[in-house]
This record gives structure tokens, C-alpha cells and sequence, in this order.
């Protein structure tokens, strides 16, 4: 079983769509708990929030990375950033039984992408992808590395703040990113 992540309801066939990679695909993973994080995007959420209009894909915020034993870790850059993110957001998760893998090897453990249309077999609704997350957390399933632990190192802090400022001036191009970091980094200076 292939499961996806969407915020649309009723969808019968999954189409492909241009990802941030620039390539028509519709991207699966085999572990249901690892596509909960893509039924929000915290750039386009907190944007929305805050009144900030925008034209155009936004851009994501893909905070996450796999443990030693290949569970989803979801990592926190800021503080409540997983509850921000997905609080009171529902979706859906679609099954499909059997897809065509592209060629490209995506590098990213349990997961699959196609390039061709994919008939859906079931579908869950998820009320609030925060409290499903957490659920997948009790269960072992997934990591979720938060903040205050995080923020204890202050090798992670050096990392953080680096990175983040990195991302800013590299996104000049970007305003619904910029928006999103200068609200969420308070470190960052026009």
C-alpha cells in the first residue's frame, strides 16, 4: 500500500503536479505516518494567518529528516512550530495499491514518486494532523524533536541561526518565504 497526502477531499485519480524539483510527479511513501507533515505547509499557513497576500506557489517548509532506524523525524526550528504548523488542520490520506516508480531514485527512505496518473483504492480523512501526528508519536512511529530540547545545544543554536539566515538572504525571490522567516526568526535584520 502507497499512501499521499492531500488537503483535497474526493480525489479519484492522483495526477501528477510540478513539485519543487520542476518535474511532473505525484510522491508516495509506504509508511502512512510519513506523509502526515505534507497536509500543511507552515509557509503558506502562517502567511494566510497573518494576511500576507501571495500569488503563486508557495514555497515549503520541509523541517524534517529520518532517524538511524529510518522513522520520520520532524524537527522543530522555532518554538511550538509542530502545533503551529498543524494544529486544527484536516486532510486527507490516499491509498493506492500499486504504482509505477520513476526511474530517479529520490533518496528519501519509505518514499516513491511516479510520473503517471494513479487510480485512488481508500481514503482517510484526518480531522486534525496535529493530533494525528501526535497519535503517531505515542505509537513509536514518528519522532518529533522539539524546540526546547533542541534549543539546549548551543551547537544547534549556531546551526539554527546560520541556516536561517542563510535561507533569508538566498530568497530574495521569495516573499512568501521571507514573510515566514522574518516572523518566525526574530534575529533576522532588513
Amino acid at each position: 500500500m502507497y499512501y499521499h497526502a492531500s488537503r483535497r477531499p474526493g480525489i479519484r485519480m492522483l495526477e501528477p503536479h510540478v513539485s519543487n524539483h520542476g518535474v511532473p510527479l505525484i510522491y508516495f511513501s509506504d509508511r502512512r505516518e510519513n506523509v502526515l507533515p505534507y497536509l500543511s505547509n507552515a509557509v503558506a499557513k502562517y502567511c494566510r494567518e497573518t494576511g500576507f497576500a501571495h500569488e503563486g506557489p508557495w514555497t515549503k517548509w520541509a523541517s524534517y529528516g529520518f532517524t538511524p532506524d529510518g522513522r520520520l523525524r520532524l524537527e522543530e526550528y522555532y518554538p511550538n512550530a509542530t502545533e503551529e504548523t498543524y494544529r486544527g488542520v484536516s486532510g486527507y490520506i490516499y491509498r493506492v495499491s500499486r504504482i509505477i516508480p520513476t526511474a530517479d531514485d529520490i533518496q528519501i527512505p519509505h518514499a516513491f514518486a511516479t510520473a503517471q496518473q494513479v487510480a485512488v483504492k481508500g481514503c482517510e480523512f484526518i480531522p486534525d494532523a496535529y493530533e494525528a501526528i501526535l497519535e503517531a508519536e505515542r505509537l513509536g512511529l514518528i519522532e518529533i524533536a522539539r524546540y526546547e530540547r533542541l534549543a539546549a545545544s548551543p551547537e544547534f543554536m549556531a546551526w539554527n541561526r546560520e541556516t536561517i539566515l542563510r535561507e533569508y538572504r538566498q530568497s530574495a525571490d521569495r516573499p512568501d518565504y521571507r514573510h515566514f522567516l522574518r516572523g518566525k526568526f526574530d534575529f533576522i535584520e532588513e
